[in-house]
């Protein structure tokens, strides 16, 4: 989401940097935590690099997590930056391995076999970006991280249907299988970024379940206060006007991938600051019925 508060950034393109609608003291933290991840990303991503480098430098950030938990220093930037941040809000270690075994799992796994793999995939790739933001912010409430999850895998799902091109270019396909077959849907019709009939029937089904995580987790927009939850809002707003994007162009986000202008901005602003009506994060046509066909 290219909001003013939001960066684009591949998988991290729905995390918010130092947004100026956080309480400053937490943006440094917020900083410390983004910067791990987007270079643990690139190690999965960029150059040309071997599997097995990959996975030796994703390793090597284990290790550095395994020195800070047994409280020794580490002499590497990213881990000078983030390690006082660790110590001072209590961040669950356990969640930062979770993203390097995403991060680990890009390097080998390029295919899904149905939904819940994918989501298993959500589970430690976006899931623990949310729950890290609540620790951030003090709120231990399981319902609270319920919600969080339901919202960041949703958005880890709106990323992949707005990236379906970009990955494949990548040599992945994060889509199901057994979905795409139920379809006729081949990796020749991808690579060709072919719009038929069926494909536009697929995609209504992958927005409108990814819509409804979104929703199912909006409440947490509300139940955060002040600014934080006024960020919240504003993320999940963001995913929702992918959504609709997405559905306008009846899912061709190979020749129209969806992004957010400044206009989406102002709109989103708008509704943040004033959601009104009875949904935790009303703001676009998706998410008032408008995805739902």
């Amino acid at each position: 989401m290219n909001t003013a508060h939001l960066v684009n950034a591949g998988h991290y393109e729905n995390f918010p940097v130092a947004s100026v609608f956080l309480p400053a003291r937490l943006r440094p933290a917020v900083r410390a935590i983004y910067a791990f991840a987007r270079s643990a990303d690139d190690f999965a991503d960029e150059g040309e690099h071997a599997a097995a480098w990959r996975l030796a430098r994703l390793a090597e950030y284990h290790a550095h997590l395994h020195a800070l938990e047994r409280g020794e220093d580490v002499d590497h930037p990213v881990f000078r930056e983030l390690a006082p941040h660790i110590r001072a809000h209590s961040l669950p270690y356990p969640l930062f391995h979770d993203l390097l075994a995403a991060f680990e799992q890009d390097c080998v796994k390029t295919r899904y076999a149905h939904f819940g793999e994918v989501m298993d995939y959500c589970r430690r790739s976006a899931n623990p970006i949310g729950r890290l933001l609540l620790k951030l912010y003090g709120d231990e409430d399981v319902k609270h991280q319920a919600w969080s999850d339901g919202i960041c895998s949703a958005l880890q799902l709106i990323n992949f249907l707005q990236d379906v091109a970009v990955d494949y270019q990548k040599g992945r396909i994060y889509l199901p299988q057994d979905e795409l077959a139920k379809f006729g849907i081949s990796e020749r019709q991808i690579a060709e970024g072919r719009v038929d009939a069926l494909w536009q029937q697929f995609m209504k089904g992958q927005i409108e379940r990814a819509r409804r995580m979104l929703q199912a987790g909006a409440p947490l927009g509300r139940a955060l206060k002040g600014r934080i939850g006024l960020e919240m809002r504003l993320i999940i707003l963001g995913g929702e006007r992918i959504l609709y994007q997405l559905h306008a162009s009846r899912g061709d986000m190979f020749h129209q991938r969806p992004k957010l202008g400044w206009k989406d901005g102002a709109v989103m602003l708008r509704r943040a600051l004033f959601p009104g009506g009875g949904r935790a994060a009303r703001g676009s046509s998706c998410a008032s019925g408008g995805c739902g066909h």
